[in-house]
């Protein structure tokens, strides 16, 4: 299996907190304090997403805030408001099958965008996790999906 490598054009404070998660074995970075100009500090939780990319075929790794729903987690595809959605999100619909660390536990799952009721929940539970999703989305025309990880083998 090749190893991931940090995706292209991560903000710097992505790949600081990526690089931290990583080479701490998921003891460090899997809780992250986080603080926004005009916000109090908040810690968020987080994982580490490894998706195949659709063009490359290439493993990159994603430094995600992440749910928790029964038996899966769930990661929201916001790219800051951005009118175009992230690349690991395309790059899941082309190829749901992920790799994802949560602190230190590593697994293979299966990603899938949550629609209707299921997508009303888990984007109100995330919310409350990171409130500025809410301005993400009034930021963009394009309804900011949220993908569900759900663990197999």
């Amino acid at each position: 299996m090749t190893e991931a490598k940090l995706a292209p054009n991560l903000p710097g404070w992505m790949q600081d907190h990526a690089n931290r998660y990583i080479t701490s074995g998921g003891a460090d970075g899997h809780m992250y304090k986080m603080t926004q100009p005009g916000r109090p500090e908040m810690t968020v939780p987080s994982l580490l997403l490894t998706t195949v990319g659709r063009k490359s075929g290439e493993k990159y790794l994603f430094p995600l805030f992440y749910g928790k729903a029964d038996d899966s987690y769930f990661v929201v595809a916001s790219k800051g408001g951005a009118p175009q959605h992230p690349s690991w999100y395309r790059n899941i619909l082309a190829n749901p099958d992920v790799e994802i660390q949560v602190g230190s536990a590593k697994m293979k799952a299966r990603a899938r965008t949550a629609a209707g009721e299921e997508r009303a929940r888990l984007w109100e539970r995330a919310l409350e996790f990171w409130p500025p999703y809410a301005d993400y989305q009034r930021k963009t025309e394009r309804e900011i999906p949220v993908v569900v990880l759900d663990p197999v083998g």
